[in-house]
């Protein structure tokens, strides 16, 4: 009888190890899968106790209580192992798609680490994006002189790639409503305009002496913030501007591409933007920048389509296009015009994404050597002969930029100090 009892107890101890045996043999298989990285391969299982939960249950225990895991024992019923949420683990478990939120990604610590090299890869991006359009622009304009029809494949190119980026939901579009459509359609309306009528200037004109008549449109800003909006401009910004004028004056009657059409249209260029800026300020929402400057592209896309198919329609048909496919080919043809339309929207959408990242100092800096790395490019890249006085014009033109955005600069840093201060002793 006592050795029945004997081999009953042995054979009892017996199932209980191949029973353990074979839960840690089957945890050992089944954490690396749940968990998704090779790392847990290669660490110690916790010490397992074994407790039961019910009738027939063995519940699988370790002595770190964080992450439960659920797993299935031959012996037992479902059961619960709960694993140590260390930085290994951790790791371990946003590598299969989890996420963890002590542990930043690459990514993010890249960013935190090094901001200046991000933001002068948005800077350098910015510029390139920049440049590349001009020089594209232009080369198509010296075979296709019709810039309203550019100008619609522009913005279309754009729209196209926006409602692709809406629908993979990079990013997620923003819900628009009639109040907001009302806010961003003058927006829209200037911002085509202004568009239309750099194009036409850089068809007739050079594309430097374009920029340098360009550099007016602070002139512009100060003016209607002076006599629209009622904001008193200091001397010492007005003072600022002369050089500017000046510059460009010189520059315009010297310049060996000059015509009227290319002139006007740049000053026309300026105006529109300046109302832009005007209605933009009215037009502040919540949205983000991407989503804004994808439905004011939408809208202007919509106001440009008349002008184009009005002033440039007939003649396209009957020899426009005919005219550009002979000379460079249909695969040429449309491959360019897909691509300045690419570049024209990435640049702008670079520089609104950069802009967001520095202070408005920087910014004003920035947007003058963009200005000169374009006006530069180009007379590299076309070789457009220029005389001594449209070179020292156009220098003194960028200096006299550079100074008003440095002082317009300090007046905002000033201005947002004060409102500071002012909240502070509110509070």
């Amino acid at each position: 009888m006592a050795s029945m009892t004997e081999q009953a107890t042995q054979a009892g101890r017996h199932m209980g190890g191949i029973a353990q045996m074979s839960s840690r043999s089957l945890m050992k298989k089944c954490v690396p899968n749940v968990v998704g990285t090779s790392a847990c391969r290669s660490m110690f299982l916790p010490k397992l106790d074994m407790k039961p939960t019910g009738r027939n249950a063995s519940p699988l225990r370790s002595s770190i209580n964080e992450t439960s895991i659920i797993t299935r024992s031959p012996f037992t019923s479902v059961s619960t192992v709960k694993l140590s949420t260390s930085p290994v683990c951790s790791a371990a478990a946003a590598d299969a798609g989890g996420s963890s939120d002590s542990t930043p990604s690459s990514s993010e610590g890249f960013l935190t680490k090094y901001p200046a090299l991000v933001t002068g890869f948005f800077f350098f991006m910015w510029y390139f994006l920049n440049v590349i359009f001009n020089i594209l622009n232009k080369k198509i304009y010296n075979y296709f002189p019709y810039p309203y029809f550019v100008s619609v494949v522009h913005l279309f190119v754009g729209v196209v790639y926006c409602c692709v980026c809406w629908t993979i939901g990079l990013p997620k579009r923003a819900p628009i409503d009639k109040p907001l459509l009302a806010l961003l359609t003058p927006v829209a309306f200037c911002h085509a305009l202004g568009h239309v009528m750099s194009n036409v200037s850089f068809a007739a004109v050079a594309v430097s002496f374009t920029h340098t008549v360009k550099a007016l449109e602070p002139f512009f800003n100060a003016a209607a913030s002076q006599f629209i909006l009622g904001q008193q401009i200091p001397f010492s910004l007005w003072l600022s501007l002369a050089p500017v004028v000046i510059g460009v004056s010189m520059a315009s009657l010297t310049e060996l591409s000059f015509n009227w059409l290319g002139f006007l249209s740049a000053m026309t260029s300026n105006i529109a933007f300046t109302y832009r800026s005007i209605y933009s300020k009215k037009a502040m929402t919540d949205m983000d920048s991407t989503n804004v400057y994808a439905y004011i592209s939408i809208i202007s896309l919509i106001f440009c389509i008349p002008a184009a198919v009005l002033l440039e329609g007939p003649t396209l048909l009957q020899t426009g296009f005919a005219d550009a496919i002979g000379k460079v080919g249909m695969r040429k043809f449309l491959s360019d015009l897909f691509w300045v339309g690419m570049f024209y929207h990435l640049y702008n959408q670079i520089a609104t994404n950069t802009l967001e990242r520095v202070a408005p100092l920087t910014h004003a800096v920035g947007n003058v050597l963009k200005r000169v790395f374009v006006i530069g490019f180009s007379i590299v890249v076309f070789g457009n002969k220029i005389s001594t006085q449209t070179a020292i014009g156009t220098s003194i033109a960028i200096a006299g930029v550079a100074i008003y955005s440095y002082i317009k600069a300090q007046m905002e840093e000033a201005k947002k100090k004060n409102v500071a201060k002012e909240d502070s002793k509110a509070a």
